[in-house]
């Protein structure tokens, strides 16, 4: 793989790392905060079957027109909380996250994607995936305070 088809974005969430894998496998968490701004992910678009061999699928919703944008993957990995791994059925991207205890209450969420298409290697297209990791960053932020 070259570095074009290769994106890797690291987070760090002040909360244990059991909760933020939790936000990530739950469709009533990943309908929080799951898609860029401007988008809502409803709960009832969501499926997940956390298991290697599983289905992980979301329907995202323009707010604007109610366009809607389909993600439909199968799991590849779940190690929890240390890991996740899809494979995007369309477009052959592979998405790998990890969540590492840094010991300190803090949990570093890498996400790494290989192989991806074209139009997500755009500077928009990243742009936007970072506002949805802002939205998961700031709903874990919410729901640590709320425990």
């Amino acid at each position: 793989m070259t570095e074009l088809d290769e994106l890797t974005y690291r987070r760090g969430d002040r909360a244990p790392r059991e909760l933020v894998f939790e936000g990530m496998t739950t469709p009533e968490h990943l309908a929080q905060f799951w898609g860029p701004d401007g988008t809502a992910t409803p709960v009832d678009g969501i499926t997940v079957d956390l298991r290697p061999g599983g289905v992980f699928e979301t329907m995202m919703v323009n707010e604007v027109d109610g366009s809607q944008y389909a993600m439909r993957a199968v799991y590849q990995d779940v190690a929890p909380p240390e890991r996740l791994v899809w494979r995007e059925a369309a477009s052959g991207m592979v998405t790998t996250i990890t969540f590492n205890d840094l010991g300190d209450g803090t949990t570093e969420v890498v996400t790494h994607q290989a192989n991806l298409p074209a139009h997500y290697r755009t500077a928009g297209a990243r742009a936007g995936f970072a506002t949805s990791l802002d939205r998961f960053d700031a709903y874990i932020a919410a729901m640590t305070v709320a425990n």
